[in-house]
C-alpha cells in the first residue's frame, strides 16, 4: 500500500509552528506568572476514587478511550490496557512494543493506536491485527467505528481502514487548507453516520464509506497579521450535546454548531487552547490566563466567570452531574458548582492530568500523566 508523500513545504510548516511553540513557552517560562494562590475551604466533602489503576507513564497529551463498558488507555512506552469500567478491572493488555505518539482510540473490541515511527496498528482484543505505515506525524488518537478506522495526520489528511484486514480505503484533504497545523490533538469523531474532523478553523462532516464532505462550516474567520496569528484549528474534543457540538478554535473562539444542518448556531470570541465542555444547560470552558467562563448552550449567554484558577494550567473541563471537574498543572483535581462556579471540594492527584477528562455513566475518569487512572462515582 502507497501513498503520496507529504509535501516538504507542508513537514517544514508544521514542525516550524511546533518549535515556534516550543521556543515560545520556554521564553514565557523564565517570567511564567504565579499561579493563584489556593483557596481556603470549609466543611468540604472529601473527594475519594471508586478505584483507581496503574498503567504507566503517559504523554501530556495522551487521552482515555470509553466504550460502553470499558475504557482504554496507551502509555508512551508502547502498552495499551483495557479495563473494566466499573470495578477498574484489568480485561486484556497489548504491547506496541515501540514508543507511540498518539493515544488509543477504541470501540471496546478493537484499539488502534499509533507509534511514534508513524506505523497505525489495530488490535483486537489486545490481540494485533494489523500495521500500516501512515506518510506522517499523528498526534491525534484514532476513531474506530463500524469496522473502520480513521486517522487523522499533523498535515490534517484523513485516511480510513478497513478494521478487519488493514485495507486502505479512502483519503481525504481539504482542498486550500492553511499551510500551518497545531501540533496537538485535533478533532476527528464519529457522530451517527457521519465523520467529523477539524480541518484548520473549519468542521467538515464526511461520508465514512466514500471519504467525501456531507458539509464543510467555518467555525469563524481568525484574524491577524501572519499565518501563526491566524492559526485557528479547533482543538479535540468535541463536546457533544444530542444533536450539537460545542468546540474550541485555538486561541481564537468558542462556537456551538447544529450537526444535522452542518451550522453555526453561536460563536463567542475567547482566546484559549484547551477544549470546552458541555451539556444541556451550559458550556463551560477556560481562556489562556485560565478564567473559566460559562455560557448558554443555547445561545452563547453568558452565565457567570471566574477567575480564581488564574495561570494554573487548567485542563479541559467535564461537567459532571450538577458539577464541573477540572484539573490543574500542580495536580488537584477541582470541584466547582455548575450555577455559580463556586468551589465545593478539591483532591490532590499523584500528579497533573493528561488528556481531558471524561464523564461516562456517571462517573468521572481521568488519567494523570505518571500514569495512575481514576475514576470517581456520582455520589
Amino acid at each position: 500500500m502507497t501513498f503520496s508523500p507529504v509535501s516538504r513545504t507542508t513537514r517544514l510548516s508544521v514542525l516550524g509552528l511546533s518549535l515556534a511553540l516550543a521556543l515560545g513557552l520556554s521564553a514565557c517560562g523564565a517570567s511564567k506568572p504565579k499561579p493563584a494562590p489556593l483557596e481556603s475551604l470549609s466543611n468540604a466533602t472529601r473527594l475519594a476514587p471508586a478505584w483507581s489503576v496503574r498503567v504507566g507513564e503517559v504523554a501530556p497529551t495522551f487521552a482515555l478511550a470509553v466504550s460502553a463498558d470499558a475504557v482504554a488507555v496507551a502509555n508512551v512506552d508502547g502498552s495499551i490496557v483495557s479495563l473494566d469500567l466499573q470495578t477498574g478491572r484489568e480485561r486484556w493488555r497489548a504491547q506496541a512494543k515501540t514508543e507511540l505518539s498518539a493515544a488509543v482510540g477504541s470501540d471496546g473490541r478493537y484499539a488502534a493506536v499509533v507509534s511514534a515511527n508513524n506505523d497505525l496498528m489495530l488490535f483486537d482484543q489486545g490481540k494485533l491485527l494489523w500495521t500500516e505505515r501512515q506518510p506522517g506525524r499523528v498526534l491525534t488518537a484514532p476513531v474506530v467505528a463500524g469496522e473502520r478506522v480513521f486517522v487523522q495526520a499533523l498535515d490534517r489528511s484523513v485516511r480510513a481502514y478497513d478494521a478487519l484486514d488493514g485495507r486502505y480505503l479512502w483519503l481525504y484533504q481539504r482542498p486550500g487548507a492553511e499551510p500551518l497545523a497545531l501540533a496537538t490533538r485535533s478533532v476527528i469523531e464519529a457522530f451517527r453516520d457521519t465523520l467529523l474532523v477539524g480541518q484548520g478553523n473549519r468542521m467538515v462532516g464526511l461520508d465514512p464509506v466514500k471519504g467525501t464532505p456531507r458539509f464543510d462550516v467555518s467555525v469563524g474567520t481568525p484574524r491577524g497579521t501572519n499565518e501563526v496569528e491566524r492559526l485557528a484549528d479547533l482543538v479535540g474534543p468535541l463536546a457533544r450535546v444530542d444533536d450539537e457540538a460545542c468546540v474550541r478554535a485555538f486561541q481564537f473562539s468558542v462556537a456551538c454548531l447544529e450537526l444535522n444542518r452542518g451550522s453555526v448556531r453561536w460563536s463567542r470570541p475567547q482566546a484559549g487552547t484547551q477544549a470546552v465542555a458541555a451539556n444541556l444547560q451550559l458550556v463551560v470552558g477556560a481562556d489562556s490566563t485560565d478564567r473559566l467562563s460559562a455560557w448558554k448552550v443555547e445561545n452563547g449567554d453568558s452565565v457567570w466567570r471566574i477567575d480564581r484558577f488564574v495561570n494554573r494550567g487548567l485542563s479541559a473541563p467535564a461537567l459532571w452531574g450538577d458539577r464541573i471537574a477540572v484539573a490543574d498543572a500542580q495536580g488537584y483535581l477541582h470541584i466547582l458548582s455548575q450555577a455559580d462556579g463556586r468551589t465545593l471540594t478539591r483532591t490532590e492527584l499523584d500528579a497533573p492530568v493528561a488528556g481531558a477528562p471524561l464523564v461516562v455513566q456517571g462517573k468521572l475518569l481521568l488519567v494523570t500523566r505518571k500514569g495512575t487512572v481514576y475514576a470517581f462515582s456520582g455520589n
